[in-house]
């Protein structure tokens, strides 16, 4: 079971991220955007993920380290959201078979 103080961790990360994009959205709305700006603008969403998942590469933990070689093969050769899910999904479980 999830505590309460881990699930509110996760509602305020959840309005965070949101709130930026709306922010982003609404204050870019009328702009245009150079092409550097424009590449680093899509680059974005890539450089979030990596660093949520880069502690990862230094675990002790055999289900976080399968789970990211799932999650590097997945990105290799899928879009963003296939990954994520795989990526959540795989840790999830095999946290869960191992006992972690």
């Amino acid at each position: 079971m999830i505590s309460w103080a881990s699930f509110l961790t996760i509602i305020g990360m959840l309005c965070v991220t949101y709130g930026t994009r709306l922010l982003g959205f609404f204050l870019l709305k009328n702009k245009t955007l150079s092409p550097r700006m424009a590449r680093t603008m899509e680059a974005a969403p890539a450089c979030v993920l990596i660093a949520v998942i880069a502690p990862h590469f230094v675990s002790p933990h055999p289900h976080e380290l399968i789970a990211l070689a799932l999650t590097v093969f997945m990105a290799a050769r899928f879009n963003m959201l296939p990954t994520v899910l795989v990526a959540v999904g795989s840790s999830a479980l095999l946290g869960w078979l191992m006992g972690a």
